[in-house]
């Protein structure tokens, strides 16, 4: 009777050990979030991360042993709390305007909530070079999106031009040039679009 006492005490500590250990480890992450949307990877510290967390500096090496891991859980967690658009948002969509139109609309509105995080992503990312592999892959998603758009127009000579068109559509960095003019979203979709009209008439 003692012994099985003895063992479901030393469950219920290691139990409530992990526990607190996750917690410990979701508050760092969400430090390292935070900074890189408000000052970026390059200028977020150990530091100011243990202080964000209220921690020790030496309790965030335990739970992570370099940037490496630090950045993989911090852009599992920001996807995880903003999932970027999905092909299956504008599946509905038949007709390939009406399907480009609802397929921007969404990837341009996912701008718009995560344009302090991104802007200071891309402008760090070369100093890093698991960040140069983690916003690779990111783009290569971005650009699965415009050859899913591109797929639903018709199979025909102008193929190539429209998924390079749309393929520079669905860059960040497209977005935030015409941001940096005050162009709305709706705007956005609409000049593009018609971009998209335009190379193709000829």
């Amino acid at each position: 009777m003692f012994t099985e006492l003895k063992k479901a005490r030393r469950t219920y500590v290691l139990k409530a050990r992990a526990e607190r250990a996750a917690e410990t480890r979701a508050r760092i992450v969400d430090a390292i979030m935070h900074l890189h949307g408000e000052v970026g990877p390059r200028a977020t510290t150990v530091s100011a991360i243990a202080k964000r967390a209220g921690v020790e500096r030496l309790t965030v090496y335990r739970h992570f042993t370099g940037e490496d891991e630090m950045f993989a859980a911090c852009s599992h967690r920001y996807l995880e709390l903003n999932p970027p658009p999905r092909p299956d948002d504008w599946a509905g969509e038949t007709d390939p305007v009406a399907r480009t139109q609802a397929g921007l609309g969404a990837i341009f509105a996912f701008f718009s909530r995560t344009a302090p995080m991104f802007t200071k992503i891309y402008r760090d990312v070369d100093e890093f070079p698991i960040l140069v592999k983690i916003m690779g892959n990111f783009d290569t998603y971005l650009r699965s999106l415009a050859d899913d758009l591109a797929s639903s127009w018709s199979a025909d000579s102008r193929r190539a031009d429209r998924t390079a068109i749309l393929r520079h559509a669905v860059k960040f960095q497209t977005w935030q040039s015409l941001e940096a003019d005050s162009v709305p979203d709706t705007e956005k979709v609409r000049m593009l679009v018609e971009w998209l009209d335009a190379a193709l008439a000829r």
